[in-house]
């Protein structure tokens, strides 16, 4: 008798392991070009392995989730952040038995297309934008996977993963119940984790946070981010749906309203925000005069959009210290910045 290969092994376990809810492996819509199966792992495996080892996953690392140029080794990067969104996405997707490995690849690929700078950065962008469109980092995180990596080729991944990472903050919602779950998971992780930075900050303290969140969510990050993700699972288990309770939606409304005024809305914050769109307004129109200074591999991808799309293409893909150093390299002299 021929041995069952690692992958249809898992497939077959997932007939067990994954309800009629969510989707197994061997049910997937599949992708915009048609592969052979690989023998180790099963298509979301493997969508998940394509973008842990893509350049955009690696790029994040050095790009900001809320404060910019932060002092201290343990703020939150958008790196950071998203692996805190695939392990809690993880989480719920195991206890609502569904499939793991499509929640993961979801979570890992939802940001890709996110700016420098945060969500600063992707303001500024929709502004320079504006007449072409705009600019919203799920689509561009979609862009990047379809077309920007590996040199005009994409990744190439499944439907169901390519429709969570466009759907993750936008409507209508994810046709898949893992799909939604990194919505939810986003929510969880960022209200959290930029309390915790929040604080680390000195913006806010620990005891200004609404008495409500406290009592119905805990005082410490980790309570917080358990109350709300066990919520989650025990009002939604077998319901064909993701929902929290009452009590909870509320408490997590409060907690949101919060941040927005108190963190996001800082006047400091927002002064900062001026400088980013200052500096790449300053980035983009320089491109546009000079677009021979885009690089040649990079132009040969994205020009079949247009020019302006192409520079956005570019600008959202650096990092924050890469669109800092390229704006000092181009406009400073390099013998005054060793002064």
């Amino acid at each position: 008798m021929e041995m069952e290969n690692p992958r249809e092994r898992r497939e077959r376990q997932e007939e067990f392991l994954v309800s009629s809810l969510g989707v197994r492996a061997r049910d997937s819509r599949g992708r915009m070009r048609p592969e052979a199966p690989d023998e180790t792992r099963t298509c979301f495996q493997r969508d998940v392995d394509r973008i842990t080892h893509s350049k955009s996953f690696r790029r994040l690392k050095h790009k900001t989730q809320v404060f910019l140029r932060p002092e201290g080794d343990h703020y939150r990067t958008r790196l950071t952040h998203t692996l805190e969104v695939t392990r809690i996405a993880r989480t719920i997707a195991r206890a609502l038995d569904l499939n793991e490995d499509l929640a993961e690849a979801v979570g890992l690929g939802h940001d890709l297309g996110h700016t420098p700078f945060g969500h600063a950065g992707e303001r500024a962008l929709n502004v320079i934008m504006a007449d072409a469109g705009g600019f919203r980092h799920y689509e561009q995180s979609l862009r990047v996977v379809d077309l920007l990596e590996k040199e005009g080729q994409g990744l190439n991944l499944t439907y169901e993963v390519r429709d969570g990472i466009l759907r993750h903050t936008n409507d209508p919602l994810a046709a898949t119940l893992e799909g939604q779950i990194v919505r939810i998971s986003d929510k969880i992780a960022y209200v959290n984790h930029d309390t915790d930075d929040a604080i680390r900050a000195g913006v806010i303290t620990r005891e200004e946070l609404p008495r409500e969140v406290i009592e119905r969510m805990g005082s410490t990050n980790s309570q917080r981010i358990n109350a709300i993700t066990m919520d989650v699972i025990a009002n939604s288990y077998g319901t064909g749906g993701l929902t929290m309770s009452h009590e909870m939606a509320e408490a997590e409304k409060l907690f949101v309203d919060f941040l927005y005024e108190r963190v996001y809305f800082n006047p400091e914050v927002k002064r900062e925000e001026e400088k980013v769109l200052g500096l790449m307004e300053t980035l983009f129109e320089y491109f546009r005069k000079h677009p021979d200074e885009l690089p040649r591999e990079f132009l040969a991808v994205s020009l079949r959009d247009g020019l302006e799309r192409a520079i956005c293409d570019y600008i959202a893909g650096m990092t924050d210290r890469f669109a800092a150093d390229t704006l000092e390299n181009i406009f400073i002299p390099a013998a005054w910045t060793k002064l």
